[in-house]
């Protein structure tokens, strides 16, 4: 396995601080005949060209009702839709993320976002540490409630109680990345003097994203337990609005909103070709970060020739250094 640096506290603390450029794996698909090894090629080709982050997404089963994902009552978003069917191809995210610790060097490795909730905390604290350390330190924890109830009800979970469920995993999960001799009681789980290692490589444990709109609950969550925020639905229509008003609500929560990292999205553009026009795209850059956006995720559609992508993605980065630093 090839294993990246181990960054010092020192060297997290800076770089955290400088925009950061970051990009999805396409990890899900309804092509059952896809070529996953061309994916992971394809983060590889990330690595090299200076990308500081990739996530990965998550599901691990499907209902019958894709419609429900534009539902904002059910943690959906307005307009939104499904990216593939019922029967659509998802890799699961840390082992998706862990072939690629073994085939990159640099690159941070995320989810945006894992349905933390579905796994058994404890299992998924030794998953993530685990990860941790084989990548050297390179691992964001991304996570959010979903929208989908039929998948916390095939895990015999309740979808009306998923807020607190994720709180309950982010506690366990805390709880034994940070302390040597753990204990917890809460109603859903209680232990005594638990010990697991190893420990995450990162000082405090895995750094964690919360996805969800502004609103009171994942305030607390974020001043509880984030290191960054994950914009969603209504946030990116006004988001230097939302990032003020959320480190409003993480600063009443006892959170540290100064150091709050907060993901963007830039706004592709396209010429008349439908190839992306990197010049123009970047436009969209300087007003995310004013608004106090530190990770800039482009959606954007990468050439399959890995020559070709290497060469789009090199010219994207160094455009995006060009105008953030």
């Amino acid at each position: 396995m090839t294993v990246g640096p181990i960054h010092c506290r020192k060297e997290q603390m800076t770089a955290h601080r400088i925009p950061q450029i970051s990009l999805q794996l396409r990890t899900f698909t309804d092509d059952p005949a896809h070529d996953w090894n061309s994916t992971l090629a394809l983060g590889q080709v990330m690595d090299a060209a200076g990308v500081d982050r990739v996530v990965v997404s998550d599901h691990v089963v499907f209902g019958e009702n894709p419609d429900a994902y534009a539902d904002p009552s059910r943690g959906g978003i307005a307009g939104g839709r499904q990216p593939t069917s019922p029967d659509g191809q998802w890799l699961e995210p840390l082992i998706t993320l862990t072939a690629l610790a073994a085939t990159t060097n640099r690159i941070r490795l995320g989810t945006a976002i894992l349905l933390a909730a579905l796994r058994r905390p404890v299992v998924l604290a030794k998953q993530l540490s685990t990860l941790d350390v084989l990548s050297g330190g390179r691992v964001d924890l991304g996570v959010g409630v979903g929208w989908q109830q039929e998948e916390y009800e095939a895990a015999g979970l309740s979808f009306a109680a998923r807020g607190r469920l994720l709180d309950h995993s982010l506690e366990v999960c805390t709880s034994l990345w940070t302390e040597s001799r753990s204990s917890y009681r809460s109603t859903e789980l209680s232990f005594e003097n638990i010990h697991q290692m190893p420990k995450p490589v990162q000082p405090g444990g895995v750094p964690i994203w919360v996805s969800g709109t502004v609103n009171k609950a994942v305030a607390r969550r974020l001043a509880r337990f984030g290191r960054g925020w994950i914009p969603w639905g209504p946030a990116h229509s006004d988001i230097a609005g939302a990032v003020a008003t959320m480190k409003d609500l993480v600063a009443d929560g006892g959170g540290d909103a100064e150091g709050l990292e907060v993901q963007g999205h830039a706004t592709t553009v396209k010429r008349p070709d439908r190839s992306v026009d990197i010049e123009a795209t970047m436009e969209s850059v300087g007003p995310l970060l004013a608004a106090g956006v530190t990770d800039v995720r482009f959606t954007v559609s990468v050439p399959r020739d890995p020559a070709h992508a290497a060469d789009f993605l090199k010219d994207l980065v160094g455009a995006f250094h060009e105008v953030s630093r």
